[in-house]
């Protein structure tokens, strides 16, 4: 197991599964939100994945996330929960290279609120938390959605683009898939060479689950979109022939462990052991992570002890892993 003391690297947690609990709980009550619930332990239910036995789906999940992003719909908001994001982060489990993302105009009430301030506001924690924690690496991932039209997607693109030389390090594309029909991804090509033109890193939500649609996803996404990092891709461990694009594209994966078995894109402990050693074995470069530890109920630490203890990593491929991490982010690139 890697050491107490020794620096981990984080690049697959959303801004939204970031915060703690009771961090939101005061957020939401400071602006005046009207919550569901009146009492704390049934909001902490809200706002986190709280049964053990996870969600239903993954879709599952945007009931939990409407929340988070409701609350974060402010500037004050967003730059204490990027700030207590990091400082979270370095305390419970010394992580020194860390990446947060999140959709800016998922946190301005539909226009409300503009844009920019949404992620100057995120960016001012940045630099708050870069203060307190001079330890940590850390970087903003600004995220386009398959449920926007294209124009959205681009102005998030711009903005990355313009605030790229204060934090924002990189660009994502996530979200459900219309109609659950197979997204288009040549429409988001034109704005993916754009932020790859001004030295933002890309990485793409694809392979998580789908079954062969989200392998034909999967595919298509590596070979006309060229990301650098993909957000989960498990379902390349079924196909050597992805598995082979991956490690010669040097497309790193981010593997969520915990977020996988609890939105059930993984049905057990097994499934995710071989899973692992199905890509240790073909080579196939990724990097671990939470996908939102306070949301999950879960911290990176917990993830590298639980692939210890299943068999699925040892101890030295984690650490490579670990390593691969920190060699894969997007911080310091532009």
């Amino acid at each position: 197991m890697i050491a107490a003391d020794e620096g981990l690297a984080e690049l697959h947690t959303h801004l939204g599964g970031s915060v703690a609990s009771d961090i939101l709980w005061s957020l939401a009550h400071e602006q005046g939100i009207a919550l569901p619930v009146k009492d704390f332990w049934e909001f902490d239910r809200l706002v986190t994945v709280s049964d053990p036995r996870g969600v239903e789906n993954l879709d599952a999940l945007d009931a939990v996330y409407h929340w988070t992003e409701l609350i974060q719909s402010s500037p004050l908001a967003v730059e204490r929960s990027v700030h207590a994001a990091i400082g979270g982060a370095y305390r419970s489990q010394r992580i020194t290279t860390l990446e947060l993302r999140f959709n800016p105009m998922k946190r301005n009430r539909g226009g409300e609120r503009d844009l920019d301030h949404i992620i100057l506001a995120a960016i001012r924690g940045l630099d708050l938390a870069s203060l307190e924690y001079p330890q940590v690496r850390a970087g903003l991932i600004l995220m386009m959605d398959r449920t926007f039209d294209a124009r959205q997607n681009e102005i998030i693109v711009e903005k990355a683009i313009r605030w790229a030389p204060r934090g924002i390090v990189g660009v994502d594309l996530a979200g459900p898939r219309p109609g659950g029909r197979r997204y288009d991804y040549a429409q988001a090509a034109p704005m993916v060479e754009a932020a790859r033109a001004a030295g933002l890193g890309v990485t793409i939500h694809v392979g998580e689950e789908g079954g062969d649609m989200g392998r034909e996803e999967l595919g298509e996404v590596v070979e006309r979109l060229r990301p650098d990092r993909i957000g989960h891709g498990i379902l390349a461990a079924a196909d050597p022939r992805l598995m082979a694009l991956l490690r010669d594209a040097g497309v790193v994966l981010e593997i969520c462990p915990t977020s996988n078995l609890l939105t059930k894109a993984l049905p057990d402990e097994e499934a995710l052991r071989d899973t692992l050693r199905t890509f240790a074995r073909h080579d196939v470069p990724f990097t671990i992570a939470t996908d939102g530890p306070e949301m999950m109920r879960t911290h990176l630490r917990d993830e590298l002890e639980l692939l210890e203890r299943i068999g699925a990593l040892s101890a030295e491929e984690l650490a490579r892993a670990n390593a691969r991490g920190h060699a894969a982010s997007f911080i310091g690139r532009t």
